[in-house]
């Protein structure tokens, strides 16, 4: 990439900040729609998302870009990787209507640690102790969040099932992150993100016809659907997005785990959801796993470049 073309540094740092401030607001903006089903609430956010950008795309591609990098192959790819995207944020926000905000936004940030698995088993990727010790600890935190919730005098609904749903969806994203490898690099940003999110979409609208949600929605709703199109998705995801063409993977990865950290704040000041001594120790093992084998990867990938 021509030098000229890397955009300020300061910049870049100024979109992942905000990025990561709406991530923290995602949850928050699902619990605040009671009024829904949390199927639709996700299919007003894909659908609302994808025809915010379409105008943008359309401009885009009939005016001075003809878009000709992306080869149908490429086209079934990005679309693929937004099914999974789509039902990543579907499991998640499923997983908020029977869990604490702090539990879900912990374990749906779990995917490093699954994702060196996954490369270790299937691609043959080789990693150093310190990384397999820091998913050791991710997954025994896991564990352990999981046996505190299930204490019966808990207020949630479901919490060992919300928490499987996080879980899942932190799977999820997995698929949708090695699908979307090479992709962002094809063309621009709006190109590449708007193929996903026209995917999402469509996974989700298929989503509320197969399972029959109700097609209903009150205001809070629509209001929370729409700002979570904008908000987490958009700009969040968005930023990540973008950022990723110029920031290595591994600390954008590492970054991500400040969406826990936003989400339990505002949901003890919203909602007063306060986590318990052995909850709280639950979630910082895991933070600390997580962030322990992306260092030791993070290492491995520095001594390969050399």
């Amino acid at each position: 990439m021509n030098q000229q073309d890397q955009p300020a540094l300061w910049k870049i740092v100024a979109l992942l900040a905000i990025g990561m401030i709406t991530f923290g607001f995602a949850p928050i903006l699902v619990r605040l729609a009671e009024d829904i089903h949390p199927v639709m609430l996700v299919a007003i956010r894909t659908v609302s998302a994808a025809l915010i950008l379409l105008p943008f795309w359309l401009w885009n591609r009939y005016s001075w870009a003809r878009d000709t990098t992306w080869s149908p192959k490429n086209n079934g790819k990005a679309l693929l990787a937004g099914s999974f995207l789509g039902l990543h944020f579907i499991c998640w926000t499923a997983s908020l209507f029977y869990t604490s905000v702090a539990s879900a936004s912990v374990l749906v940030t779990i995917h490093p640690v699954m994702l060196i698995i996954i490369e270790s088993a299937f691609m043959r990727a080789k990693f150093p102790k310190m990384t397999w010790i820091g998913v050791l600890v991710a997954f025994a935190g896991s564990a352990l969040l999981g046996l505190t919730d299930r204490d019966p005098s808990a207020t949630y609904s479901d919490p060992v099932f919300g928490n499987i749903l996080a879980f899942l969806a932190a799977l999820l994203f997995i698929g949708y992150i090695l699908l979307s490898q090479g992709l962002r690099k094809e063309g621009t940003w709006l190109e590449f993100v708007f193929r996903v999110y026209a995917g999402t979409a469509i996974i989700s609208v298929l989503a509320v016809v197969v399972f029959q949600i109700p097609w209903y929605a009150g205001v809070a709703g629509w209001v929370c659907g729409i700002a979570l199109a904008i908000g987490p998705q958009i700009i969040g995801h968005g930023s990540v997005n973008y950022a990723v063409k110029f920031v290595p993977p591994t600390i954008l990865s590492t970054l991500i785990l400040s969406e826990p950290v936003f989400a339990t704040i505002l949901a003890v000041l919203i909602f007063a959801e306060i986590p318990g001594v052995i909850q709280s120790a639950a979630m910082l093992i895991i933070i600390t796993g997580v962030i322990t084998g992306w260092f030791g990867r993070m290492k491995r990938t520095k001594k390969f470049r050399k």
